[in-house]
C-alpha cells in the first residue's frame, strides 16, 4: 500500500466507482497527477500511455491548452446560468446550432446534460412522452442489449445489460426492460456461421422479442454503434442493416448511443456514418468537450420536438431539465472542441492513423493469450482465450483480463480488462509512432500475464 497522506486520505474518505473496493482497501489507489498529449504521470511520476483516453473520451489528450483558455474566459464572462424557464445564453445556442448542422439528417434539434447517464436517461423518459403525447401511452417498454451500457441512472443501469451494474441494486426496476443478445460474433457465432448469417440470426431473434411482447408496447431500441461497455465490441457484418427495418415496421424509436463513438472515433464524425444508422434520437458526451468539462448532449428529430411542444401545450410546461444542463463554461468549451476537430481534421488523422492500431494490434493475435482482436477506427477488443483452437474461455477464477491489465499498467500502458476482453480506446491525437509504442508495451503486459498464467498450470499439474 502506498504511504503518502494522499493515499490515506483517499482510503479513509474517497469512494471509487466502478471499483473492486474490497481489493481498493487493501492495495491503495493509483493517483493521476498530471497529463501531456496521450501519457499520464501518477504521483510516483510514473509515466503511462492512456490507450484508453481516461474513460474512452480524452480525445484531444490531456494538455490541450485552447480548452482551458477558452474555459478561463467564460469563466470571466458568465459563470453560469440556467436555461430554464425561457432564459439561456449564447454558448449554448451556439452549440445546439453546431450540433443540429453535423448531426446526422433529421436531428435538429439538442437538450443538454451533464453527463452520458442522463443523455440517455433522458431519451428513455422522452420516448415515453412521446408516445403518450402521439397516442399510443401502451408503448413503453425499453429494448437493450446484453452487455450493452447506457448509463448509471435507474433508468440507463435497467436499460444496461451489465448484471454486475444491478447486483444488489434491486434492478432492473421494472419489468419494461427488455434485452436481446450481445452481438459479439467471435464469442456468439455456431460452428460455420457467418457473420451475416450471425446477424440474421440476431435480427430474427430481435423481432420473435417484438411479436412476443407485442410491438404496442414496444417505444424504443438502444444500441451504441460499437459496443463500448461490452469490451468494444463491433457489430458484425449487416447487423444494423438487418434491425432497422424490423424497428421501423413496429414503429419502436432507435436511439443510438454514440457517447463513445461520436466525434470521430470509428473514422467517421459518428458511428452512424460508419453503421448506415439512422436514429430518432442520439446521445452523445465524453468527446464532446474532450472530456475537458462535463457535458452531454441529446439529439432528437423534428417529430419528437414537435411532440415535446404539444405535451408542453396540454401541460403548461416541458417538465423536464437539468440545473448544469447547458452550463455556458462547458458549452464553450464544447465549441472550441468542435472548432479544433476541424481545423486539425481529427477525423482524418483517425483514418490515417487506424490501420497502424488496428494491424498492431492484430499482430498480436498470434500471442497464446489473444483469440481475437476486432475494432474500427481507434476503437477495438482484445479477447483472451485459455485455448486458441476451440475459443476456451478462462473460467472467472482466473481473472485473467484484469491480470493482463496489471502488467500491461506495469508496462507503463493504461487499458480496460472488461471480463476477458482487453479495450483499447486511445486519444484521437495519437501518433503512429506512439501507436507503435503503445503496442510495444501491451505485448510485454501480455507476456508477463502469460508467464503468470503458465506457472498457475503448472503447479496445478504437480
Amino acid at each position: 500500500m502506498r504511504p503518502n497522506s494522499l493515499h490515506a486520505a483517499d482510503l479513509a474518505h474517497m469512494v471509487h466507482q466502478q471499483t473492486d473496493l474490497d481489493a481498493h482497501g487493501r492495495e491503495g489507489a493509483v493517483l493521476i497527477a498530471r497529463g501531456e498529449g496521450v501519457h499520464v504521470f501518477d504521483t510516483e511520476g510514473k509515466e503511462y500511455i492512456e490507450a484508453m483516453a481516461g474513460l474512452w473520451c480524452a480525445s484531444l489528450g490531456f494538455s490541450e491548452k485552447r480548452l482551458a483558455e477558452v474555459a478561463y474566459r467564460q469563466l470571466l464572462t458568465l459563470p453560469y446560468y440556467h436555461t430554464f424557464f425561457q432564459k439561456g445564453h449564447e454558448p449554448s445556442v451556439r452549440l445546439a446550432e453546431r450540433l443540429a448542422a453535423i448531426a446526422p439528417a433529421g436531428l435538429n434539434h439538442a437538450l443538454f446534460q451533464c453527463s452520458g447517464s442522463e443523455a440517455n436517461d433522458a431519451a428513455i423518459k422522452l420516448a415515453w412522452y412521446y408516445h403518450n403525447v402521439t397516442g399510443r401511452p401502451a408503448k413503453k417498454k425499453i429494448i437493450g442489449r446484453i452487455r450493452g451500457y447506457h448509463g448509471n441512472t435507474v433508468a440507463t443501469a435497467s436499460l444496461s445489460g451489465q448484471p454486475h451494474m444491478q447486483a444488489d441494486f434491486d434492478l432492473p426496476l421494472t419489468d419494461r426492460f427488455l434485452h436481446v443478445s450481445n452481438p459479439n460474433y467471435y464469442r456468439f457465432g455456431q460452428s460455420g456461421e457467418t457473420e451475416e448469417q450471425f446477424s440474421a440470426r440476431m435480427a430474427a431473434e430481435l423481432e420473435a422479442l417484438i411479436e412476443r411482447e407485442g410491438g404496442d408496447t414496444i417505444a424504443a431500441f438502444f444500441a451504441e454503434p460499437v459496443q463500448g461497455g461490452g469490451g468494444a465490441i463491433t457489430p458484425p457484418r449487416g447487423y444494423f442493416d438487418l434491425i432497422q427495418p424490423i424497428l421501423k415496421k413496429h414503429d419502436i424509436l432507435f436511439v443510438a448511443d454514440e457517447v463513445i463513438c461520436g466525434f470521430g472515433r470509428t473514422g467517421h464524425y459518428w458511428g452512424c456514418e460508419t453503421y448506415g444508422i439512422r436514429p430518432d434520437m442520439l446521445s452523445c458526451a465524453k468527446q464532446l468537450t474532450a472530456s475537458y468539462q462535463p457535458l452531454s448532449a441529446l439529439l432528437i428529430s423534428d417529430p419528437i420536438h414537435a411532440a415535446l411542444i404539444e405535451g408542453s401545450r396540454r401541460n403548461g410546461s416541458f417538465g423536464h431539465g437539468y440545473t448544469y444542463g447547458g452550463h455556458p463554461v462547458a458549452c464553450a468549451v464544447a465549441l472550441e472542441t468542435l472548432k479544433i476537430y476541424e481545423e486539425r481534421d481529427i477525423v482524418g488523422h483517425v483514418r490515417r492513423v487506424s490501420p497502424a492500431f488496428l494491424d498492431g494490434l492484430g499482430a498480436l493475435g498470434e500471442h497464446p493469450l489473444v483469440g481475437d482482436v476486432r475494432g474500427v477506427g481507434l476503437i477495438a477488443g482484445v479477447e483472451l482465450v485459455a485455448d486458441k483452437a476451440t475459443k476456451e474461455p478462462f473460467p472467472p477464477a482466473a481473472k485473467a483480463g484484469l491480470l493482463v491489465q496489471e502488467k500491461c499498467h506495469e508496462a507503463g500502458l493504461i487499458v480496460r480488462a472488461i471480463g476477458d476482453r482487453i479495450a483499447f480506446t486511445p486519444p484521437l491525437i495519437i501518433t503512429a509512432e506512439e501507436i507503435a509504442e503503445m503496442c510495444a508495451r501491451f505485448r510485454a503486459g501480455l507476456d508477463a500475464a502469460w508467464a503468470v498464467l503458465r506457472e498457475r498450470r503448472t503447479l496445478a499439474a504437480e
